[in-house]
């Protein structure tokens, strides 16, 4: 069976991995960016904006079809967010240009815990928007959402997951995202859902046909 080659928008190999996982069930093959593709910029206000202007670099980059994403934080009380600003919300101290992730992270939930202080609306949700090109000019690019709603605690609880993860509640089992089962969170997650929209377009538009296991009886 052919197999739909996919150029996914990232170096990082654990999330190839993990997006692979989430779309087992088609006859795609994704491979990660290499060092010799230059980071692209995220200059946009919206997720939708982002995740397609790294869908064009990454696939004008190789010449390959490509699936990007951009995901993130929306705080109701803040007005949406951290948002698109979710991975860096919390800036650097002056003359630091990274943090390790862990270290990141850790700033980015102190900051928003200081925001929330003494506000009664902690409502929030994770959003994840994927787009898939089949070229860089693709004027028919795939774009599918998934969203996970839940509160934002009053402290960080749970040592599984990263970001935002201890310290956002899921209503039906008044846990954080860190104290669930990482099966639980994988299945549920913003991007496993994104991934199942995703999944259908990729079917119905551009012929990816379903593994053995997954096709309709």
């Amino acid at each position: 069976m052919h197999e739909t080659e996919l150029v996914l928008a990232t170096g990082n190999p654990g999330k190839r991995e993990q997006f692979e996982a989430l779309l087992a069930g088609l006859h795609v093959r994704l491979h990660g960016l290499d060092d010799s593709v230059p980071e692209c910029d995220e200059p946009f206000g919206t997720f939708v904006e982002n995740a397609l202007a790294k869908a064009r670099h990454a696939s004008r980059h190789t010449g390959k079809p490509a699936l990007a994403d951009d995901s993130g934080l929306c705080v109701r009380a803040l007005d949406g967010a951290p948002g698109v600003r979710s991975a860096r919300f919390a800036p650097p101290a002056p003359g630091v240009t990274a943090l390790p992730r862990a270290e990141q992270d850790a700033r980015n939930n102190e900051l928003l815990l200081k925001r929330l202080q003494g506000e009664g609306e902690r409502r929030a949700h994770f959003v994840c928007v994927l787009v898939a090109l089949r070229d860089a000019d693709d004027p028919e690019p795939l774009v599918a959402h998934g969203w996970l709603h839940g509160h934002i605690a009053a402290h960080p609880a749970g040592d599984g997951g990263f970001g935002y993860d201890p310290l956002f509640v899921l209503p039906q089992q008044g846990l954080t995202l860190a104290q669930i089962e990482p099966d639980l969170r994988n299945r549920i997650s913003h991007r496993a859902r994104a991934a199942g929209q995703m999944a259908q377009l990729l079917q119905a538009f551009w012929g990816v046909a379903p593994t053995a296991q997954h096709q309709s009886i």
